[in-house]
This record gives C-alpha cells, sequence and structure tokens, in this order.
C-alpha cells in the first residue's frame, strides 16, 4: 500500500535548543494544529504542521494563522528526500535511515512524539515518515495495518518492523530497518532511542512481521 503523500506542510522556526521549538509547537498544538518538531540535518529545531495539497492553500493557512498572531516568519516546505539522484524508491529508503539516525540518543516517552518529550515507538516512526514526505499513521497497529507485507528475508532499509511486546499477540511496538538484520526504535521507558538486531533473542522471539509503504 502507498500512503498518502505530503505535498506542502508549513515550518516555522531555526531554534538553537528543543525547549523552544518545543514552545512554539505547543502553541499550535493548542490552537488545534496537528504539530511538531524535529531535529535537521542542519542541527537546528524547527516545527512542521498540518499538510496541504497546493502551495496557495499553504500560504492562505499562514497567513491567516499570522493574521492570529500564532505564527511569525514562515516557510512553505515540500518535504522528502533532499538528494533526488537516483532510483527515487533507494532515495526513499536511504532518506528514512538517514533521517531516524538523527534521532538515535535521544529520550522515550510513552505517547510522546517531541524532542523534549521524547518519542514513543510509533511516535518516532510517524515523525520520519512525515519528514520524508509520507503520511503514516500514529499507532503501532494502525501503521501495520496500512502497509504492504514484506517477508523478512525481503527486508529493505526504510520499511517497518513490528513485534508484539506487551504479553500477548497484539502488535505493541515497530521500528525502522536499517540494514544488516538491524533496526532503529524507541525501546522503552527511562531508555533512549538506539539500534538492536532482529536476530536479539528478546526481539527474534516477538517479531509479528514487516510492512513497506512505497
Amino acid at each position: 500500500m502507498t500512503l498518502p503523500a505530503i505535498h506542502f506542510t508549513l515550518q516555522v522556526g531555526a531554534f538553537s535548543t528543543s525547549e523552544r521549538a518545543a514552545k512554539q509547537a505547543a502553541l499550535l498544538q493548542a490552537a488545534g494544529l496537528d504539530a511538531y518538531f524535529f531535529v535537521d540535518s542542519d542541527h537546528f529545531y524547527k516545527v512542521r504542521f498540518e499538510r496541504f495539497d497546493t502551495r496557495e492553500a499553504a500560504r492562505d493557512r499562514a497567513l491567516e494563522l499570522q493574521s492570529k498572531r500564532l505564527i511569525d516568519t514562515y516557510f512553505i516546505v515540500q518535504p522528502g528526500p533532499e538528494n533526488l539522484e537516483g532510483d527515487p524508491q533507494s532515495v526513499l529508503q536511504e532518506s528514512i535511515v538517514q533521517t531516524v539516525r538523527r534521532f538515535v540518543g535521544m529520550p522515550y516517552r510513552w505517547g510522546g512524539a517531541s524532542l523534549v518529550d521524547g518519542f514513543d515507538c510509533s511516535g518516532l516512526t510517524m515523525t520520519v515518515y512525515r519528514l520524508n514526505g509520507l503520511d503514516l499513521p500514529r499507532s503501532a497497529f494502525g501503521q501495520y495495518r496500512a502497509g504492504t507485507p514484506v517477508n523478512r528475508d525481503g527486508l529493505r532499509p526504510g520499511d517497518l518492523v513490528f513485534f508484539a511486546t506487551a504479553g500477548s499477540n497484539r502488535i505493541s511496538h515497530v521500528g525502522i530497518y536499517s540494514g544488516e538484520d538491524r533496526f532503529i526504535h524507541a525501546p522503552g521507558r527511562g531508555k533512549p532511542i538506539r539500534s538492536a538486531a532482529l536476530s536479539n533473542k528478546y526481539f527474534s522471539r516477538r517479531y509479528k512481521g514487516a510492512r513497506r509503504y512505497f
């Protein structure tokens, strides 16, 4: 299954600290906007929100928010891989892995999708995919249902891998496959985002499958 594309989104800020980006994101969230923030490849923290089919629709929305003094300077962004040279699928796969690697070492928080409070497992995957222009569902189970099944021996970087870690067969955990039997995930409370091996006994026993979206 191919995910809906995010054609345009709005971006504000280039903050030197996550706290400043968090304040801006919280302001937009309080106004009912689907805002999130992230660390970019230039190491600045930025905030993105909403999705639009056209640049004109994004501009109109930005002007509306400016009139309400919710934002100041803004950028209209087309999310997606920075490097567009080569096979589009390979470029997207590489970009997803490069993006998630920027978050390694950051904290976990159940239900979180921010750099101050941390990411839960599906919040991490959702944010990484959004930054690459793909509108992934929020929950691990929703992400599992949305994708196309992939055999374990057919895994490619950028695929999502799913696990049942809550004592039942229900999907409860997700990570991004990064190649060579490894995946990157937000493992649990008190533990930072990290890389792990699919062959690890804990994950191997709880592995429930993989999904691809492009």
